[in-house]
């Protein structure tokens, strides 16, 4: 990478970790303070709080996507994070669930993955695109792997309206580091879309495959925590206190191999191949995990190959949609593709309760392997994802 592209994706990365890590922090302790809010007591309006962030995500992604593409990146991220801002605002002053619903809805409504994602496709070369993505995924990652530690002393010397005020903080500085710190990206058209353009990218069978792959994705990535902390406490003998003792080095650790892969696939014209066989590995942990481990060190390997073929998948599918779509609707294009992402997340959760309910925790592993399994079979079909649909 150059260095106006390393500048572009560090920066970006940035923005993204800022938001993303107002997000994470609160997740850790949010289920637990609703207990002591009036109508806490309440299933569904504590769903509600939990999911109804993705839900109003899938919703405006793509209106932001293409808002992206006719009135610049900048502008829309910016107007994302000023949205995202009120909501935790709203939720930092919530005395009840109601409220709470309302201000996580507007959190998620400042949907910017999309134009994101777009402006670092602006920003850098086809050739060094996934590892600029990679970079963005990295900083995700790391954020979550962060909040998993910050989050119960945070949670005792500021309380669940300091967090989200916190939030709101770091959407303040995220949106100054967009406004003076992103470079502005490359000149390029800006025109409305067509319905013949959206059509297009909405039948490629190409990006649908890419599309279906970040729903099972993201749709597996929460089913399985339904599941796994209880797990951890049953079959490994870790309290919930300690999980953060197990995930933090885990996650960290399954960044390691994620940029050799990656860049291995680049330089060799391999990159399918790195890409079908980090599907096969995540089937064949959920298999492992649906046979019911027993152990810490049994559930740490297994854990460390699902993180690490997950950040491959994460650092590459937005590459793939951003190569295969004309520049001139990338932004409708990813706003799709995060469409399908948020709504994996949604109802990935929603699907593993249900399955868990019905059949059983190995239940839960053994659906979300079969849902993968049949993205291994589509993605089979994938072609070299160099090109844009016409």
């Amino acid at each position: 990478m150059n260095p106006a592209e390393l500048r572009a994706s560090l920066s970006l990365a940035s923005v993204q970790s800022l938001r993303m890590l107002g997000l994470f922090m609160v997740l850790p302790v949010l289920a637990v303070h609703a207990r002591s809010m009036e109508e806490g007591g309440e299933p569904m309006l504590l769903g509600l709080a939990l999911g109804i962030y993705g839900l109003t995500q899938a919703m405006l992604q793509l209106p932001f996507g293409i808002a992206s593409d006719r009135f610049g990146r900048k502008p829309v991220i910016v107007l994302g994070l000023v949205i995202f801002a009120v909501g935790s605002l709203v939720a930092a002053m919530a005395s009840d669930l109601v409220m709470m619903v309302i201000g996580r809805g507007l959190q998620g409504a400042g949907a910017i993955s999309a134009a994101v994602s777009a402006l670092v496709a602006d920003s850098t070369r086809e050739s060094q695109r996934t590892k600029a993505m990679a970079l963005v995924g990295i900083s995700i990652g790391a954020m979550f792997a962060v909040s998993l530690i910050v989050a119960p002393p945070l949670y005792r010397w500021l309380g669940i309206g300091g967090m989200f005020t916190a939030t709101a903080v770091l959407a303040a500085a995220a949106i100054f580091w967009v406004i003076y710190v992103v470079p502005a990206a490359p000149q390029r058209p800006r025109v409305p879309l067509t319905r013949e353009q959206f059509g297009r990218v909405a039948a490629d069978p190409e990006l649908a495959r890419i599309n279906l792959g970040i729903f099972a994705l993201h749709a597996v990535q929460v089913a399985i925590f339904v599941v796994l902390p209880g797990w951890l406490v049953e079959r490994a003998g870790l309290a919930i206190a300690d999980h953060w003792m197990l995930y933090l080095p885990v996650v960290l650790l399954s960044f390691v191999p994620m940029m050799p892969a990656v860049g291995w696939g680049e330089r060799r014209g391999r990159a399918k191949e790195v890409f079908i066989a980090s599907v096969a590995m995540l089937v064949a942990v959920l298999v492992g995990l649906a046979l019911k481990p027993e152990g810490v060190v049994l559930f740490a390997v297994l854990l460390f190959v699902f993180f690490s073929a997950f950040n491959i998948l994460e650092a590459s599918l937005p590459s793939m949609v951003s190569r295969r779509s004309p520049a001139e609707v990338r932004g409708a294009a990813l706003g799709l593709f995060n469409t399908t992402q948020s709504l994996g997340l949604f109802v990935g959760g929603a699907a593993a309760g249900v399955v868990r309910s019905t059949w059983g925790d190995a239940a839960v592993f053994m659906a979300a392997a079969a849902l993968l399994g049949a993205w291994l079979l589509a993605a089979l079909w994938h072609r070299r994802w160099s090109g844009p649909a016409h």
